[in-house]
């Protein structure tokens, strides 16, 4: 879910690189807003965790257009209904997790957002957009490739870049991050949410 949600591109109209590199960044960008919070949470900001939390952004945002390019018009109009409340719900959960953890009086450590569980969920709920997205390209009879390895390559690199400016952040400024980022995640679903609402 991203700066245009949902992405409806027209049916008859070739894409230039240029489209597609533009289309890229705008689904990457509540991804790139994860990964700073996620960054802004960790003690330590290791290339290894970034680059897990790059694959799994990456992947699914890679992975969605296929999907949608293969499933069709039909699922797009399925998915359309319902697509921004499963964001959100995932979002708000795992945002309310993190919000309750750092209220704990109990010294049971941080909220693991570079959890495997953590990042399924928000890698689903940050690429849902990226399905309608292939349903288009299937309609222009777009080939799938070059698109989906853009869109896979571009949130990989800003998910990197935010996981470190997050981290870079947090070592000026003193704060309760967990429950900053609990609040972030629910506001990015929330977006995501009203996007979808008002756009009908």
């Amino acid at each position: 879910m991203n700066i245009i949600a949902p992405i409806y591109l027209p049916k008859k109209a070739t894409m230039s690189t240029l489209d597609i590199l533009i289309i890229a960044i705008a689904l990457a960008m509540d991804c790139f807003a994860v990964s700073i919070t996620s960054g802004l949470m960790m003690e330590k900001p290791r290339l290894k965790t970034a680059l897990i939390m790059a694959v799994f952004f990456g992947g699914f945002q890679g992975l969605m257009p296929v999907i949608g390019w293969m499933a069709g018009a039909s699922f797009a109009n399925l998915i359309d209904s319902f697509d921004h409340w499963i964001a959100f719900g995932l979002l708000a959960c795992i945002g309310g997790n993190m919000i309750r953890e750092s209220l704990s009086e109990k010294d049971e450590g941080h909220f693991d957002t570079t959890s495997y569980k953590v990042l399924f969920g928000l890698a689903v709920a940050t690429s849902i957009d990226a399905l309608i997205v292939g349903v288009n390209l299937g309609l222009m009879r777009n080939t799938l490739l070059s698109p989906s390895l853009t869109i896979a390559a571009v949130s990989f690199l800003l998910t990197i870049v935010g996981v470190y400016l997050g981290a870079c952040f947090k070592r000026i400024c003193r704060f309760n991050f967990e429950l900053i980022g609990g609040i972030v995640l629910i506001l990015i679903g929330l977006k995501i949410l009203f996007e979808h609402l008002f756009a009908h």
